[in-house]
């Protein structure tokens, strides 16, 4: 039984939760800058984050991720290294979208770390044009890509959906990506896919850093709907997951939620404690021990699309399991 106090308590810190979800929009500003091929999105007048598409770059990321307060929650490295961030894998940059294995080219590992001679064996996702970019309570930005070989032959035509909004200590994205085979498209089921993002220093799960010595920055977590959190986390299905932790004197935390629309959903989570925060719906053999797998192949002219939801908040506490259950039944019913 709860006490008086106790009782009370929980009632204003339910309270203070609900009112912190439910703040007031703010503004959100879309602007494109067609010379340095990039969008920047501004939330009540501060950056937010940018969407880059620059020939230097594989594929086109949402880089970096900022919470309300400035502070990024995304690594720096390797396109602004801050002090500490680790240097591996130099091809998790910010937010992105892509797979291990379409028809047998590995487009999520390609990066400037590959040498020329192996280039043949990666992909490309080379942005196409920016259809259309709106401003208002919520932004918009809609793209197309194309998929490629390093010849620059096309597999599949990217037709990618972003809408941008927000309110003090929080930031929501929602992501709808059409692919479309322009030849024959079989992803091959395999573990690095398919929506990841590369979360910053402080919210790596501690001594999860691949360091010789304990590093004592990190102060991560993993939380999934089923309950599951830190390591357990990973190779589980769960319709959200968050990671959180400390940055600076608040509490930060990064939502992803999945669709029911999406293919196998609910997706398998590809959540390490060194910092890789990753859904992928199409690696089922790896996450299950070889029980079961996944290969998605799509004829010429046909096309799946994927949903995704990713939520970014700061303040004294993050969102609670009841509140992300919450957002995740109404994510579920957008079309």
């Amino acid at each position: 039984m709860l006490n008086n106090r106790t009782f009370l308590l929980l009632v204003a810190l339910i309270t203070l939760c609900a009112k912190s979800w439910s703040q007031p929009g703010q503004a959100v500003k879309v602007v494109q800058s067609s010379q340095h091929k990039k969008v920047d999105i501004f939330i009540g007048g501060c950056l937010f984050t940018s969407f880059l598409y620059p020939d230097s770059l594989e594929k086109p990321v949402l880089y970096p991720l900022n919470a309300d307060n400035g502070t990024a929650v995304t690594r720096g490295f390797p396109l602004n290294p801050q002090p500490g961030d680790p240097t591996d894998h130099p091809h998790h940059i910010g937010l992105w979208f892509n797979y291990e294995n379409l028809n047998d080219l590995d487009f999520w590992n390609n990066s400037y770390a590959i040498p020329q001679v192996r280039k043949h064996l990666y992909g490309w996702i080379r942005n196409t044009h920016v259809l259309k970019i709106s401003s208002g309570k919520t932004g918009l930005l809609i793209y197309e890509s194309s998929w490629t070989n390093e010849q620059k032959d096309i597999i599949l035509q990217e037709t990618t959906r972003f809408t941008f909004s927000g309110s003090v200590g929080r930031r929501i994205i929602n992501r709808t990506t059409t692919l479309k085979a322009i030849q024959k498209a079989i992803f091959t089921d395999v573990k690095d896919g398919l929506l990841g993002l590369r979360i910053a220093h402080q919210l790596q799960m501690p001594d999860s850093t691949r360091k010789p010595v304990r590093d004592s920055i990190p102060t991560g977590n993993y939380l999934s709907s089923t309950g599951a959190t830190g390591n357990k986390v990973w190779g589980t299905r769960a319709s959200w997951c968050k990671v959180f932790g400390k940055m600076g004197a608040d509490s930060v935390s990064i939502a992803i939620i999945d669709h029911p629309a999406n293919p196998n959903y609910p997706g398998f989570w590809h959540a390490r404690g060194y910092g890789l925060f990753a859904i992928n719906p199409l690696g089922e053999k790896v996450f299950t021990n070889g029980k079961s797998a996944k290969n998605l192949s799509l004829n010429k002219g046909e096309s799946v699309t994927f949903k995704y939801q990713i939520i970014i908040n700061n303040g004294k506490q993050t969102p609670a399991a009841y509140q992300l259950n919450r957002q995740a039944a109404q994510f579920a019913t957008k079309p």
